[in-house]
């Protein structure tokens, strides 16, 4: 074999090898992109740019749960996910209970960091991974406790900046769902 058809080999390996590399790097980046969410979800709160930064990459989004959280002495709850490629990736919860029933809240796991106060309802406590509020609701005709929750993966996010997204979506859910469930009206 002489020289000249070796390099035309080796050309044609290199040729190979990099059109192989670019394909394989657009199947990344295609396996990589984020997965679509309705413009609106969980009781009709969030946009999709508020749930995004907890998306991750996947390519199905499913929404499950009620178009809204009105709830009522024979409706006390409410819960939405929404799961990428059948992973969970946020979890909104609404629960409502007769006036006087507080809502118990066990121990933090010791592994994780600790909670932090927030200064949202009665009670409110956030952590790397979500929030909880609790409030008491005082009506003319209709008075009970509310307790309102959400959580999400965070695996997708800069370290140090889920609480503050999960802040700024509890204020968004509490002042929705006051209204929802008329909560003081």
């Amino acid at each position: 074999m002489g020289r000249a058809p070796r390099a035309r080999t080796a050309l044609l390996l290199a040729g190979t090898l990099a059109v192989t590399t670019a394909l394989a790097g657009c199947a990344e980046e295609k396996k990589a992109a984020a997965p679509q969410l309705p413009e609106r979800t969980c009781f009709g709160v969030f946009t999709r740019s508020d749930l995004e930064p907890l998306m991750g990459d996947g390519e199905t989004v499913t929404v499950s749960g009620p178009a809204d959280a009105r709830l009522t002495p024979q409706r006390r709850a409410a819960t939405c996910t929404v799961d990428v490629d059948g992973r969970g990736r946020v979890l909104v919860a609404a629960t409502r209970q007769p006036q006087g029933q507080s809502f118990f809240w066990p121990p933090t796991d010791q592994s994780e960091p600790a909670p932090e106060p927030l200064a949202l309802g009665d009670k409110g406590l956030l952590w790397d991974t979500g929030a909880r509020v609790a409030l008491t609701c005082k009506g003319a005709e209709d008075s009970f406790e509310l307790e309102l929750s959400l959580s999400g993966s965070v695996e997708h996010m800069k370290p140090g900046t889920s609480r503050a997204l999960f802040t700024s979506l509890m204020t968004k859910y509490l002042e929705s769902a006051k209204q929802q469930t008329q909560c003081g009206v």
